[in-house]
């Protein structure tokens, strides 16, 4: 091995150390803000060193390395703008758009690479089966959660079948390329099988199902990536795609056991996300009481604990800024003050703490559900500002779509102040009945004009 070989592995295992150094950072969001950058380091001296050695090697004419040089320049600058442009809400549909990039890149790779042994073909046919599924469902689980494909389950006649019919297609070809040289052909009737496979799985899955959803297609992008690595000989590109593989498995088993629901069922489709089952009795059909926001502001000026729960539609309308305001005039006004986030709020995981972060909330008061539920009793108002389904409390009995969902147990506080615009329904489609709770009190407004006023009103009390 040549001194120019030992180097570039030394700075390969640099890399991969600084990808396991930034996993491990993103545990806390106290520090996750460093763990990607120290991810982003390591993969962005990966990709230079890869440059350097196909230029090193001659593998590649000045030419190709001038175009991959360009297209990794563009990707860089196209990444940059969407992340700094897009909104905190939209960031689910980006998470997955980038899912889809990277599953599609990863089918890409074992595509156009010749395999040279019967380990490069295997791996090849996989990564183009994972890959391209992933692809096509990302882009649909990206379109549901932006508004362009219907949120609801959509089933597709006969689809489990047709499925089924994709499945055998893409072993069959699986088998022309491993034992029969069946070559690009084969793969490419893999990968359109992988596709078609990919738009129907996801399709019959509802939005209340989707932070699972896009754990699990980040994960299958992980090992495609992983996959492409093997093709390629690529060891940063096998840790990379290991180390996402892993971390989306893991997480995907987290959220599905968050809402109580088993991996296989969520991804069988239209389960527990208002597939046509009715509540027996919901807010909708029973009076609610509604506050004013100085009788709110009031109460919760006198409260001895207050817990925020906050839900997508404090993310929809940009709100963390005031909760945290909020938050804020009571901690000095001599309130406790905690937030209550559901593992599930919002459209993907953590949703909720990136935005409470962003906001500058302290650390130690973002408590999670095992956490907040058995304080809930000894709490004097609990603050729903558009959590919808993850506080219904429909969850605890049998028949209904979020049933044996996890929930937080905020109508066991003594008193109970809901923001929200509306009565509407949440992902599920149900009525929450806490809305028709005695002790719960509905402030009608739009989260961010609802918590100035509850700003105001408590700063007004103090002072």
């Amino acid at each position: 091995m040549s001194a120019f070989d030992t180097v570039v592995h030394l700075i390969y295992l640099l890399c991969a150390t600084a990808f396991v150094l930034g996993l491990h950072l993103m545990n806390a969001p106290a520090t996750a803000r460093r763990g990607n950058q120290v991810s982003a380091a390591g993969m962005g001296l990966a990709i230079l060193v890869t440059l350097a050695v196909l230029i090193q090697g001659q593998e590649i004419s000045p030419y190709a390395a001038w175009a991959l040089g360009l297209g990794t320049a563009a990707g860089a600058v196209a990444g940059l703008v969407a992340a700094r442009r897009v909104r905190m809400t939209a960031m689910p549909q980006l998470v997955s758009l980038f899912n889809a990039v990277g599953g599609g890149a990863a089918a890409l790779i074992a595509l156009g690479e010749r395999p040279a042994s019967t380990q490069a073909e295997v791996t090849g046919v996989l990564d183009v089966l994972i890959g391209a599924l992933t692809f096509s469902g990302s882009l649909i689980a990206s379109g549901k959660l932006a508004g362009r494909v219907p949120g609801r389950p959509i089933v597709v006649p006969y689809g489990r079948w047709i499925s089924l019919g994709l499945a055998v297609v893409a072993a069959v070809m699986a088998v022309l390329v491993v034992g029969f040289d069946g070559g690009v052909w084969a793969l490419a009737g893999a990968a359109v099988s992988a596709l078609a496979a990919g738009v129907l799985l996801t399709l019959p899955i509802g939005g209340a199902d989707m932070p699972v959803v896009i754990s699990l297609l980040n994960a299958c992008t992980g090992t495609a990536v992983a996959m492409a690595g093997f093709v390629l000989e690529s060891t940063p590109l096998i840790i990379a795609g290991a180390l996402v593989g892993a971390a989306g498995a893991i997480l995907t088993k987290l959220m599905a056991d968050a809402m109580n629901r088993p991996i296989s069922a969520i991804m069988a489709g239209g389960y527990g996300t208002g597939d046509a089952i009715a509540v027996a009795a919901g807010a909708g059909s029973a009076p609610v009481r509604e506050i004013t926001a100085d009788d709110a502001a009031i109460q919760l000026a006198y409260a001895g604990r207050v817990v925020i729960v906050p839900g997508y539609g404090l993310a929809a309308a940009q709100a963390q800024h005031e909760a945290v305001a909020l938050a804020q005039a009571l901690t000095s006004h001599g309130v406790e003050v905690v937030y209550a986030i559901h593992p599930v709020a919002g459209r993907m995981p953590g949703h909720m703490n990136v935005l409470l972060a962003e906001a500058n909330a302290p650390y130690e008061q973002l408590q999670d559900l095992e956490e907040s539920n058995p304080a809930f009793p000894r709490t004097d108002v609990a603050l729903v500002i558009g959590a919808n389904d993850v506080t219904n409390p429909a969850a605890r009995r049998p028949g209904n779509p979020v049933s044996g969902m996890p929930i937080l147990d905020v109508d066991r506080a003594r008193s109970v102040i809901v923001i929200k615009r509306s009565l509407g329904h949440g992902y599920a489609g149900i009525d929450n009945e806490l809305y028709s709770d005695p002790r719960t009190a509905m402030l009608f407004a739009d989260a961010k004009a609802g918590l100035n006023a509850l700003v105001a009103g408590v700063s007004a009390y103090a002072s």
